[in-house]
C-alpha cells in the first residue's frame, strides 16, 4: 500500500475508494507534492480491480482552496507547474474508467473547483460553494475548467462564473445541473456513500465507454457518433457483464457485475 503525506486513501467493503485532500490547515490548497500524490492515488484506484467507484473530498471545513499561493514563490513558472503537476492529476482522473464523485463539503475554489468538475458527479453540502477565482488574480482557468465547465453548465453560465467570479452556492449549482444532490453537512458522507455504492454495483465497463462517448460527442457529427456507438456496443455486447445482465433480467434477480 502506497503511503501518502498530503492525502488519505482508503477502500471500503463495497468497492468504493475514497481520496481525501488532507491539508485542512490550508483549506486543502494544492502543492506540487500533493498533486503528484493525487495522480498516483487515481492510478492506484484504476489498477485495483476491487475498486469500482471513487469519492474525492477534503478534510476539515472545505473541499479545496485551489493552488497554495504561499508555496508558489514570487515568480512561479505557470506552464511548467501545470504540465508537471496539474495535468497528470486531471488526466489520471479522466482515465479512471470508473465512476467518480466529488463530495464537496465546503468551498471549492480555483483548481479545487476544477477538480470537482473533472469528477463524473458532484454531491454538495448545503454550505458548499463553487468559486472560479482565476479572474480575481488576473489568471485564466486551468486544471481542465475551460473544458469541463461549459460542457456542464453551458457557455454563457461558464463565462459568467469565470468573468464575474461570483460564488455559486450549492442550491443554485443543483438547479444548474452541476450538482446531483445537496445534503445537510451531517448527512453528506452517508448520502455520497449511498450513491457511490450504487455506482460500484453498476456495470463499470459500460460506464467507462459511455463517459468516453459523451465527451467525444462534442467533436463528432452524427455519423461519427453512430460509428462510435457501433464500435463500443460490439465490445459491451461481448462482455461478461452483458450476459450477466441478461441472465439476471430473465431470472428476475439482481445482477452482479464484474466490470469486464
Amino acid at each position: 500500500m502506497t503511503e501518502y503525506k498530503n492525502i488519505l486513501y482508503e477502500v471500503n467493503g463495497a468497492g468504493v475508494a475514497k481520496v481525501t485532500l488532507n491539508r485542512p490547515e490550508a483549506l486543502n490548497a494544492f502543492t506540487g507534492e500533493m498533486l503528484l500524490e493525487m495522480a498516483a492515488a487515481f492510478r492506484q484506484a484504476k489498477a485495483d480491480n476491487t475498486v469500482r467507484a471513487l469519492i474525492v473530498t477534503g478534510a476539515g471545513r472545505g473541499f479545496c482552496a485551489g493552488q497554495d499561493l504561499r508555496a508558489s514563490g514570487s515568480n512561479p513558472d505557470f506552464e511548467n507547474t501545470l504540465k508537471t503537476y496539474y495535468r497528470p492529476m486531471i488526466t489520471a482522473l479522466a482515465g479512471l474508467g470508473k465512476p467518480s464523485i466529488a463530495m464537496v463539503n465546503g468551498v471549492a475554489a480555483g483548481a479545487g473547483m476544477s477538480l470537482t468538475l473533472g469528477c463524473d458527479f458532484r454531491v454538495a453540502s448545503q454550505n458548499a460553494k463553487f468559486v472560479t477565482a482565476f479572474s480575481k488574480i488576473a489568471l485564466v482557468p486551468d486544471c481542465g475548467m475551460s473544458y469541463h465547465l461549459p460542457r456542464l453548465v453551458g457557455l454563457g453560465r461558464a463565462q459568467e462564473l469565470i468573468s464575474l467570479n461570483r460564488d455559486l452556492m450549492a442550491d443554485e449549482a443543483y438547479n444548474w445541473g452541476l450538482v446531483v444532490k445537496v445534503a445537510p453537512l451531517e448527512e453528506l458522507e452517508a448520502t455520497t456513500q449511498a450513491i457511490a455504492t450504487q455506482l460500484a454495483a453498476a456495470p463499470t465497463l459500460a460506464f467507462g465507454f459511455t463517459r468516453q462517448m459523451l465527451h467525444h460527442s462534442f467533436a463528432l457529427d452524427l455519423d461519427g457518433a453512430l460509428e462510435q456507438e457501433e464500435d463500443n456496443q460490439a465490445i459491451a455486447g461481448a462482455s461478461t457483464d452483458f450476459f450477466e445482465g441478461v441472465s439476471a433480467f430473465m431470472e428476475k434477480r439482481p445482477a452482479i457485475f464484474k466490470g469486464k
